[in-house]
Order: structure tokens, then C-alpha cells, then sequence
């Protein structure tokens, strides 16, 4: 390039010194012979810019040229260029840390072999279902497994669970789990799977009786074994007993739950020999609890296997009836059918649980994105305004029109590129942040999150068409205007056009019309988490401590389990520090329910449903629900009494005309499989209180008389202690090994529990809040900025009125007017999209209404004080304006 260029050089010299020697040898003076050769020949440095360009390849280093130009312009306008950057890092950032969550929960397939040809096949109809259900998910019972895999011919089918399937690890004490599954034999075969280590499980390893053998996740292999390539071969001991490890998953494969993973898939074979009775749920016609997934053999449709499934139901059920079922269910359950929905995205609780929170604040920061592209939008016009001036200098000292412009569009490129960067950052920590933030206490989340290119290049694209859009119709102009009324000017802006202005005020109206919207719905998300919190549950969770004690290990004959669990309480009581301990079967608010419907005797008309639990003595003093009439279930209660008894809550003393009216009174409950219609005597009522959920109403509700029902050897203890939880739990564990070390405990703490259950509640309060603050700060950014502007472009107007009389008062009101009136009629946008915005989140609110006033009114006064604090500086400084000043310069 550089001989190119000497070359170049010495050609325009020669041409030169030739018309020079021309012009002298016709008579001119040699100096006025050179001056009009020069003029002749025209601007040298644009003759070579243009022979440059002919040559080609020049375009790269105008590129080179044209990029750090604007890297050192940024540094001369920090301001700018950080503020311009923020915005898009913040926007787009946010935005794509959502959609990976989203895409991660609902969108992915399984990271398995053809995922879209994977069905579930479930009941189109759980409504004959009677019994135990063991899982979040529509589920089967493991006879009805076992007939539907050997009657159906249209898919390679397997079932898992992961319900019961969190097992112990230790020997004794407290226990230390992990997250297994139970699967039959062609689980990982009918995948497409193949192992990190060793071998997978085959249905040779899943025949009835079997030596259970197990298989590790990719992730425990790792934390557990150091990634040990010998792990094949290796004994695991689960519940007691010696499993031998076959090999390990594949690593990206976490299950078929998506957002949680498996520490080892054990055969379901092995369910029934690691059951403290040696028979599990083989056999229970009416314990629900595997899901099954398949797919097509060769041949076949999904409408002809969907039709062959619904063809083979009701001889299937017909056979399967359980003993003993409920005779108002039996038609239900005849009528039941067997069909096949797309599974290959997997089983998902997180994904019902979160599926309208996570797409509204996808919503939310979408609308964040906007206010940020619409913030750029004005800092590009009141740049390239501010730029006027140069731009006609350098239009004045020849550079072409295209040139200049392709330096404004480079810089307003070289801005989105930069903060597209950093939003990928941003995005991943973002969707971390948020993944843990919808954790529990002990139930971490397994999301793969990677960023998503879709909505990346979408959001990066918007970004891009707002600096080109913004950037390049100023440049345009800007290439149009006349230099020397530029120049002409006195303000730096003043000849801009009044499009300009309007444009620029419009983009402020939208701001503040979606920051009222955004600040309206963080008010409702906020309002709703405090009505949460402030629910009482009906009980004194402060200082309640779960303790789930399981004596499997010690093999007790049903004889000798009740007095064994009278000695554990009595051990458990006997604590220093401790005000009590009681037994329930549900504890409240852990998430698990139990329900029938029940009559006042010989008055089955009157049948309503009401929840269950089963308490000890003493239960409801320790979790602190009073009593209003009658007595505790207490030592009288046994299997051998007369009656068997029942407390119910207010609600269900209501339906039999109150409290006084309750007690005495005996109620019969339907019919359960294996547990035929009995009737119960009521002793005592006591005040209504949560059950499953904080947030529930409060429900009829009967708790049995523990003691009077068949014991297990598992039990779980609601403790009240006045010490630190960490105390509290050390010293249950020590009490409990002076009994037997080989009885294990797990803890729960009823605080965490509740907290737990308002992660939504935090999660849609602290994004939509957080969300709303930005959008009030950009929209102070562009407020402040048109404001400034339009005090320059009216600085001779103003020292004029100044001039004339105008007080300071006066010229402050002046400048506040116009915000005000932008104020209005964004506030009145702002409004409408709101209550429509509160539509469409109703169904997340809790106790607030989606119109709320005060929320409304509130957002509106948020936004007036946040326009007024941006508006008042630049205002202030139109007050300050000297009239003779002003007007000298005019």
C-alpha cells in the first residue's frame, strides 16, 4: 500500500509541475502558474481518498480509522458513551437471562436421541383415581405398568419415579440423601444412552426379586467419587443394604425431571427389596406413582397407536380393579383410558409452578429493553444535535458526505456491539441469580442454562436498528444542513429542527408511559408479598422443628412398634430446652395433603370433603392452635376404645352448627381402598389453621387420634424448642442414639418451610421492583437530557423574557411546563397500559386487586417526583441565565 501510495504522490506531483510549466511557458508568473494548477487539479487528499477507493481493500482500514475515532471520541464524552452502554448492557441483558430460564424450563428438549419422538403415555383422566398419589404428575400404578406393557404392541415402553426415592445414605443419625429414580430395564436403552463409565441398566437387572444393581449421575459420580474411572464394580450402601455400582450416566443427561437431577437410577425391581416390608408398591393397585414414556416401534403413528391404546383400556381396567374399591369410583375407574402426549421435553414441577411468573417478567423486561432502546434513541439525537457544529466544520474542510455519515453509523454500531458484549455477561450471572433464587431449603435446581442466540440476536438486532434508526437520520440531516447557518448559531443544537424536538419528546412520553406501568406493577408485586407475609397461619412457627425419624433399620415386628415410638417421643420430650414434641402424618405447609369426603351420621345428603391428618397428644399445644371447645386426642385414645375419635377445626364444627353443637356429634367418612366407611366420634375443635399452603383459605379439616391407627416404623415429630435450631437438632440426634444408633432423622425448620413457600412471591417482588427502579432511572436519563436540551435551544428566548420582566419564578414554571405537560400525557398512557398490564397478572396477586388505586396512584406520584427531580437541575440552571448575556450572543 505504501509504494502504492508514493507512486500515487508523484503522479498528482508531476501533473502538477506539468500544468505549472505549461502555464509559465504561455507567460504567467511561475508563483500565479502554481497557484492555478492547484486549483485546477482540486483538493489533493480527496483525489487520493478516491483513487484509494478504486483500488479496493481501503474499506478496512476506513473501518480501522473510523473505530478508533469513536473510541477516542468516547473518552472525550464519557458520560455518553457509559450511560449509551448501560442502557443496552442492562436491556438486553436481562431480557436473555429470562428467555434462558424460560428456554431451559419449557422450551429445550432432553438432551437425549430424538427427542420428538418420545411419548408419555398417561391417563387422558385421572377422575377414577382413587388411593395414594405419590408424585406431582399424572401417574399409574405399577399393576397397571405391568398390564399396559403387556397388552399394548404400538411402543417401547419404560416407567420411572423418583417418588420415594430420596434415600439415606448413613448408617444411623442424621441423615445424609441423595436424589435417586426408580427405572425398568429399558429405560436407558429406549433413550438413546450411552455410559460415561461402565454399563447402564438392561432388563436383565430388572426382573422381580432382583440383587439390585445401581447406576451413578454423571454429577454424584464427580462430587462423590472424584470422577474415579474404576467406579464399576464399587459397592453403594442404600438404606442398609450393598448396591453394586454397573456405571454412570451420561453427563448432560440429568433425567427425565427437568430441573432436577438423579445421584443414582436404581432397577424398580429394587423398590419392593429395599421396602421395609419386602414388597413395596408391586403389587398396590392403588398407590400411583410411575410415569411411563416410549416410543413408536417401527410402523406406527401416533393416531394409530393413540387409538390402539384407547381400544386395549377397558378390558385392561376391567381386569385390574383393585379389591375393595370404592363402590362410588368403580365406574370411573372402568372408564378410564390410557392415550400418548409429546414427552420429549420431560416432566417438569418447576415448570408448572413458574411457567406464567417466568414468561410476565419476560414480559416485564422486554418492556425494560424498549425504555433502554427508547433512552438511546435520545441520547443519539441529542448527540448528533450537539454535533452540528462539527459536522459542518468537517463538511467545510471537504470530507464527503458519505464520509461523515459512515463515522456516525459506526460509532452508533461500535455502541450496540459493546453492550451486547456485556449483556451476554451480565445474562449468565443474571440466570444464576435467579435459578438459586427458585431454590429451596435441601431441593437444589438443575438447570443447563446457555444463551440463547435467538433472543440474543433478536434483542442485539433491536439494539443495532435504534443506533442506525436514531443515529442515522440526524447524520442525514445533519449532512443537509447548511454550514454556515451552523456555524451561524450561537448555541450548540440551536438549528435543530422542530421533527427533532417532537421526536425527542415523544420518545420521553413513551418512557415515562411504560416506566408508570413497570413502577405499577413492582407496587402490586410488592403489596402482594407483604399481604403474604403478614398472613397469620394459625399456628407459632417460631421455634417448630420437623424431625422425620425412620427405625426401618432396626427391623421392629408390628408388635413393638408403638411402644418403641411412645420411647422415641418420650426421649425426644425428656430434652433440656424443649417445651414439647407431638407426632403428626401431615405436616402443615409441607406440601402434602390427604382428603375424603365425610357426613353427619345417617345424613349422607349433608356430605362435604374435608382434609386429614393424624396428630399424637399434645399436638396442638406445640404447634400452637388453641382450642375453642372440647378436648385433645390424649392416652384414652387407643386401637382398643370404643369410639374412634377425631378434633376438627371451626370451619368443619360450622357445617354441624358450630362448636358447642360439634362435639359429641359422630360424622362417617367415604369409603377408602383397603379402609372401608367408618364413623368417628368429634371431642374437640379446634381453630381453623394452614394446611398445605400459606396463601389457601381455610378448609374443613379432621385429625385423628394417631394412636388408634396402625403404626409404621417411620415417625414424624413436630418439636417446639426455645433454642437455636442448630442446638435444637444436635441434641434430638444425640437423644436419639442413646436409643439406637442406627435410627436416622432428617430436620426441617418450619420458618424455612414457609419461606420456601413464598420464593415466587420474592422472585416476582424483587425482579418486577428492580425492574421498575431501572426503568425510572433511564427515564430520569432522558428526561434530564431533553430538558437540558431544550433549555439551550430557548436560552435567548429566555433571557429575553428575562430581559422584559420575567422573574426567575416565572422562567422555572416556563421550563417545568412543557415536563409537565409530557408528564400527563405519559402518566395517562402509562395508566391504561397498567390496568391492562394488572389483567394480565391477576392470577399471581394475592389479596390485592389488578386495578389497585393506591398501587396506580402511587406509581403515577413515583414517576411526578422522579420527572421533577430530572427536570429541576437543568431548570434551575435556565434562572441563571443573564439576559445580557443571552442577548449578546444573539
Amino acid at each position: 500500500m505504501s509504494n502504492r501510495d508514493d507512486d500515487l504522490r508523484d503522479e498528482l506531483r508531476s501533473h502538477l509541475d506539468m500544468a505549472t510549466a505549461d502555464r509559465v511557458s504561455r507567460g504567467e508568473p511561475p508563483r500565479e502558474a502554481a497557484a492555478h494548477a492547484r486549483r485546477e487539479l482540486g483538493n489533493v487528499g480527496q483525489i487520493q481518498e478516491a483513487a484509494r477507493d478504486v483500488w479496493g481493500g481501503r474499506w478496512i482500514l476506513h473501518a480501522l480509522q473510523d473505530v478508533r475515532y469513536a473510541r477516542r471520541d468516547f473518552r472525550r464524552n464519557p458520560g455518553f458513551a457509559i450511560v449509551a452502554i448501560l442502557s443496552l448492557t442492562l436491556g438486553i441483558g436481562a431480557t436473555t437471562a429470562l428467555f434462558e430460564v424460560i428456554a431451559a424450563v419449557r422450551l429445550r428438549p432432553l438432551p437425549i436421541a430424538d427427542p420428538g419422538g418420545l411419548y408419555e403415555i398417561r391417563l387422558a383422566s385421572m377422575e377414577g383415581s382413587r388411593g395414594n398419589f405419590e408424585s406431582w404428575y399424572p401417574t399409574v400404578t405399577q399393576p397397571i405398568w405391568r398390564e399396559l406393557s403387556a397388552r399394548q404392541q404400538a411402543f417401547s415402553l419404560f416407567a420411572w419415579s423418583s417418588a420415594d426415592a430420596a434415600f439415606d445414605l448413613s448408617e444411623g443419625g442424621e441423615t445424609r440423601r441423595i436424589n435417586g429414580i426408580w427405572v425398568t430395564g429399558g429405560f436407558f436403552d429406549t433413550l438413546g444412552l450411552h455410559p460415561a463409565r461402565g454399563r447402564l441398566l438392561t432388563p436383565a437387572d430388572d426382573q422381580r426379586g432382583c440383587a439390585p444393581r445401581a447406576v451413578l449421575g454423571h454429577g454424584f459420580w464427580q462430587r462423590a467419587y472424584g470422577g474415579d474411572p474404576a467406579i464399576a464394580g464399587r459397592m453403594l450402601t442404600v438404606r442398609g443394604r450393598q448396591i453394586e455400582i454397573v456405571g454412570v450416566a451420561p453427563a448432560a443427561f440429568h433425567g427425565l425431571e427437568v430441573g432436577r437431577s438423579f445421584d443414582v437410577a436404581l432397577p424398580l425391581c429394587a423398590e419392593a427389596v429395599l421396602s421395609a416390608d419386602g414388597k413395596g408398591r408391586a403389587d398396590s393397585g392403588t398407590t400411583w406413582w410411575l410415569s411411563v414414556f416410549g416410543r413408536l416401534k417401527p410402523g406406527w403413528t401416533i393416531d394409530r397407536a393413540t387409538s390402539h391404546l384407547a381400544a386395549i383400556s377397558p378390558d385392561m381396567f376391567k381386569t385390574l380393579l383393585p379389591a375393595g374399591y370404592p363402590a362410588t369410583s368403580v365406574e370411573k375407574y372402568l372408564a378410564m383410558t390410557m392415550t400418548a402426549v409429546p414427552g420429549g421435553k420431560g416432566l417438569s414441577q418447576l415448570r408448572e409452578a413458574y411457567a406464567s411468573p417466568l414468561w410476565l417478567l419476560l414480559a416485564i423486561a422486554s418492556l425494560v429493553l424498549v425504555i433502554a432502546c427508547t433512552n438511546l434513541a435520545n441520547l443519539l439525537l441529542a448527540r448528533a444535535s450537539a454535533r452540528e457544529r462539527e459536522i459542518a466544520v468537517r463538511l467545510g474542510l471537504g470530507a464527503s458526505r458519505g464520509r461523515v455519515i459512515r463515522q456516525l453509523l459506526t460509532e452508533s454500531l461500535l455502541l450496540a456491539a459493546t453492550g451486547t458484549a456485556l449483556a451476554v455477561l451480565l445474562a449468565g450471572m443474571l440466570g444464576r441469580w435467579l435459578v438459586a433464587a427458585l431454590e429451596t431449603t435441601g431441593t437444589p435446581i438443575t438447570l443447563p442454562l446457555a444463551v440463547d442466540w435467538r433472543v440474543l440476536g433478536f434483542a442485539a438486532l433491536l439494539a443495532v436498528a435504534t443506533c442506525l434508526l436514531f443515529g442515522l437520520v440526524p447524520a442525514l440531516r445533519g449532512t443537509r444542513v447548511m454550514a454556515s447557518s451552523v456555524l451561524r448559531a450561537t448555541t450548540p443544537g440551536a438549528s435543530a429542527g422542530r421533527q427533532t424536538v417532537a421526536l425527542r419528546r415523544a420518545l420521553v412520553v413513551v418512557q415515562i408511559a411504560l416506566s408508570v406501568a413497570l413502577l405499577f406493577g413492582s407496587l402490586l408485586f410488592a403489596r402482594t408479598l407483604r399481604n403474604v407475609l403478614t398472613l397469620d397461619p394459625g399456628f407459632r412457627a417460631q421455634g417448630l422443628v420437623v424431625a422425620e425419624i425412620d427405625s426401618s433399620r432396626l427391623r421392629l415386628p408390628p408388635k413393638s412398634r408403638l411402644a418403641h415410638r411412645q420411647l422415641v417421643i418420650e426421649r425426644v420430650r425428656s430434652i433440656p430446652g424443649l417445651a414439647g414434641a407431638a407426632s403428626v402424618a401431615v405436616v402443615p405447609l409441607s406440601g402434602s395433603s390427604s382428603r375424603n369426603d365425610v357426613w353427619p351420621e345417617r345424613d349422607r345428603s349433608a356430605k362435604f370433603n374435608t382434609l386429614m391428618n393424624w396428630v399424637g397428644p399434645g399436638y396442638f399445644a406445640v404447634a400452637g392452635v388453641p382450642f375453642t371447645a372440647g378436648r385433645d386426642v390424649d392416652a384414652r385414645d387407643t386401637p382398643g376404645s370404643t369410639a374412634v375419635v377425631v378434633v376438627v377445626n371451626e370451619l368443619f364444627a360450622a357445617k354441624l352448627g358450630g362448636a358447642a353443637a360439634a362435639i359429641g356429634r359422630r360424622v362417617a367418612r367415604e369409603a377408602n381402598p383397603g379402609n372401608p366407611e367408618q364413623t368417628y366420634e368429634i371431642v374437640g375443635v379446634v381453630k381453623d389453621s394452614a394446611y398445605t399452603a400459606v396463601k389457601d383459605d381455610p378448609y374443613p379439616t379432621m385429625y385423628f387420634a394417631a394412636s388408634q391407627w396402625s403404626v409404621g416404623q417411620s415417625l414424624q415429630l413436630m418439636v417446639r424448642s426455645s433454642l437455636p435450631a442448630a442446638a435444637t437438632t444436635s441434641a434430638i440426634t444425640g437423644a436419639l442414639a442413646t436409643l439406637d444408633r442406627r435410627i436416622s432423622v432428617r430436620y426441617s425448620i418450619v420458618t424455612a418451610m414457609i419461606r420456601d413457600m413464598l420464593v415466587q412471591e420474592r422472585v416476582l417482588a424483587a425482579l418486577s421492583s428492580g425492574f421498575g427502579v431501572l426503568a425510572a432511572v433511564l427515564t430520569v436519563v432522558g428526561l434530564y437530557g431533553l430538558v437540558a436540551y431544550s433549555v439551550a435551544r430557548r436560552s435567548t428566548e429566555i433571557g429575553v423574557r428575562m430581559a422584559l420582566g420575567a422573574t426567575r419564578r416565572n422562567i422555572l414554571r416556563l421550563v417545568l411546563r412543557e415536563v409537565g405537560v409530557l408528564l400527563a400525557i405519559g402518566a395517562a398512557a402509562g395508566c391504561l397500559l397498567a390496568l391492562s398490564a394488572g389483567r394480565a397478572a391477576a392470577s399471581l396477586l394475592f389479596r390485592v386487586t389488578p386495578y389497585d388505586p393506591a398501587a396506580l396512584a402511587g406509581a403515577v406520584a413515583a414517576m411526578a417526583i422522579v420527572a421533577v427531580l430530572a427536570s429541576y437541575v437543568p431548570a434551575r440552571r435556565a434562572t441563571r441565565i443573564e439576559p445580557f448575556d443571552a442577548l449578546r450572543m444573539e
